[in-house]
């Protein structure tokens, strides 16, 4: 335990000496640091907070096993490349049957463990921090503890969002603690919401230091929208066992928590005052353009705070694989794909989701890309009806080409939207529809609507009602996040997970029979280049747009596709596709967690126990 300790802090060490002054190079080896020279020192505590990031990015940890596999399906992202005969481990995670045997994610360094790695590095920087870092007294080091508290809130809120009830660890290791079994998760989500309580006092608004104007360090508005995302998930619904029965191989049930400190009339006023102080003082405006927005964010090497963007992944410039998994589908041997295989497009959006946005909504171009890289024509091509892609994320808008197993994107933990529908939500769940929700909720519809504020305010007011308001928010968070894997979370805490599924089922067979809402939608698209030569332009999909187009589309750049056929299966809409958006039928709910894998419980001195439906 001592060596791993001193592994740690060496990690720490190392970090901190190598983006700190030259003073600090010396000849000592960093396993000879003691604790309180670490802590004691802001460069050196500094190196510490990078400890903890370093873990993000290591080899299945949130880099290669996190974030590619948690996030969906919901009823706005899914599996695309879903084929249950060939890649069994891979769909059974989208498909809610992630077993302990998993083979993506059963490892015995896979993301569980790694997140703990994380954890135990926050602990030890939180204990050194308290013990040496005069935090009193310096502002420097209040920083820093306020960076390690949130940083050990982030994972925790993680680790329950995947796993449930997790084992609680907030001191570090020592020989007697090794081994623990799982806690009640009202216990983490007490213990963390207090930490960030404190945190908040210590952390600079964003852009007020040097630290704080780096989107990939930890600022007061991220702690608050930190604070609030908690609340909701902790007063939220889930699969819970039975009180008293955590880690006991309990079944549980799909309920609210009985914890009198995670009511929401205790959280929610507390996390309210937060995310209306961040919208007030906290220096965030959301990004006038949307598009422009998320190709900024593609191409940025430059971390400073943009407005919008409040904290993300802490990669490095070569580090994180999101693109790689979740960009627009660029095949081997494009242009902006010289790695030895396709590139991007794993998940996307549900088929159907491009035609709940408003006409002139527009995200919805951006988010919802029915098209790709194709190595046979050079160019782009469209994807057909049954496949999409997150639009967002696209290697021509990093600006260099998919060509290793590393793309360096960074994931965007939180923007400034987030913080106001999560305002909207609550104000509207304490006080009704207010002049404040509706306001909150304008200005996101704003943006959406390019700026049209009379059209954003139309459509709010439009809105009568508190429940008639929650179900507004609950589609607007689908249309403003897609992509961003916040949904699965929201679907959990709203009791809605198979009530959205099922109605993305409906809405599949609907598109795929042209009836309903689709029943105007033509067999066949047409497209064309863009002047550009790298867009393109697609007809067929709008409304009216039900016959042969004319004009330019008859020059000698007209193209068409066929994408729907008497023979379903070409669609990608086929009837396995749809039900197999997730498994088990009436029991899907019972798997709405990961289990902890066999490698985690086989190693654990039998003390940890798979709830739920595992055993």
């Amino acid at each position: 335990m001592k060596k791993f300790i001193q592994f740690v802090l060496s990690i720490a060490v190392i970090s901190a000496l190598a983006s700190s002054c030259d003073d600090l190079l010396k000849p000592e080896s960093p396993s000879s640091y003691s604790e309180e020279s670490v802590y004691s020192n802001p460069n050196l505590a500094e190196g510490a907070i990078f400890g903890i990031c370093e873990a993000f990015a290591v080899n299945n940890s949130y880099r290669n096993r996190f974030h590619p596999w948690y996030g969906y399906n919901t009823d706005v992202e899914w599996y695309n490349t879903y084929n249950p005969g060939a890649d069994q481990g891979k769909s059974d995670i989208g498909i809610y049957n992630c077993l302990p045997t998993n083979n993506q994610l059963d490892e015995a360094e896979g993301c569980f463990p790694m997140i703990y790695t994380a954890v135990e590095r926050a602990n030890l920087a939180v204990s050194g921090l308290r013990k040496y870092g005069n935090v009193a007294e310096d502002a420097t080091m209040a920083s820093l503890l306020g960076e390690a508290l949130t940083l050990r809130a982030m994972l925790y809120y993680d680790l329950c969002k995947a796993w449930g009830d997790v084992p609680a660890r907030f001191e570090p290791l020592t020989s007697e603690t090794i081994y623990v079994p799982r806690s009640s998760r009202d216990t983490i989500f007490v213990q963390i919401l207090s930490d960030l309580e404190e945190a908040i006092g210590y952390l600079p608004y964003p852009g007020e230091t040097a630290t704080a104007r780096r989107t990939d360090r930890v600022n007061k508005v991220f702690a608050q929208g930190l604070y609030a995302r908690i609340a909701l998930m902790a007063s939220g619904y889930a699969l819970r066992p039975d009180d008293g029965k955590v880690g006991t191989g309990d079944l549980g049930s799909v309920r609210l928590t009985n914890e009198p400190a995670l009511a929401k009339s205790v959280l929610y006023p507390k996390a309210l005052e937060y995310l209306k102080d961040a919208i007030a003082n906290g220096g965030c405006s959301l990004e006038p353009d949307f598009e422009a927005y998320w190709k900024r964010q593609s191409a940025r090497q430059n971390l400073s705070f943009d407005g919008e963007t409040i904290f993300v992944m802490p990669f490095g410039e070569n580090r994180g694989q999101w693109n790689n998994y979740f960009a627009l589908r660029a095949d081997s041997g494009t242009k902006y794909n010289t790695y030895s295989s396709a590139r991007g497009g794993a998940a996307g959006p549900l088929p159907y989701l491009w035609w709940k946005y408003d006409e002139n909504d527009v995200r919805r171009d951006v988010t919802c890309a029915n098209y790709r890289w194709d190595v046979k024509t050079g160019g782009l091509i469209p994807a057909g009806i049954g496949t999409w892609y997150f639009g967002k994320y696209r290697f021509d808008w990093q600006g260099k080409p998919a060509s290793s197993s590393d793309d360096g994107a960074k994931p965007v933990v939180m923007r400034y939207a987030d913080i106001l529908l999560m305002a909207a939500e609550i104000e509207n769940e304490l006080n009704g529809v207010t002049n404040d929700a509706k306001s909150w909720l304008a200005e996101v519809r704003t943006r959406a609507y390019a700026g049209d504020s009379e059209a954003a305010q139309a459509y709010v007011n439009s809105i009568s009602g508190k429940e008639a308001f929650f179900n507004a928010i609950v589609d607007e968070r689908a249309l403003e996040f897609c992509g961003e894997m916040l949904r699965k979370a929201d679907l959990i805490r709203w009791n809605l997970l198979r009530t959205k599924l099922d109605e993305a089922k409906d809405e599949l067979r609907a598109l795929r029979g042209h009836t309903g809402a689709y029943a105007d939608l033509p067999a066949d698209i047409y497209y064309q280049y863009d002047e550009d030569a790298e867009s393109l332009t697609i007809y067929g999909f709008r409304p009216g747009e039900t016959t042969k187009p004319k004009g330019s589309w008859d020059n000698s750049k007209n193209y068409y596709s066929k994408v729907v056929s008497d023979d379903n299966k070409p669609t990608g809409l086929y009837d396995d596709r749809i039900d197999g958006i997730y498994a088990h039928g009436d029991q899907m709910e019972w798997y709405m967690y990961w289990p902890i894998f066999s490698n985690q419980i086989n190693n654990s001195q039998k003390k940890l126990v798979n709830d739920y439906y595992y055993e």
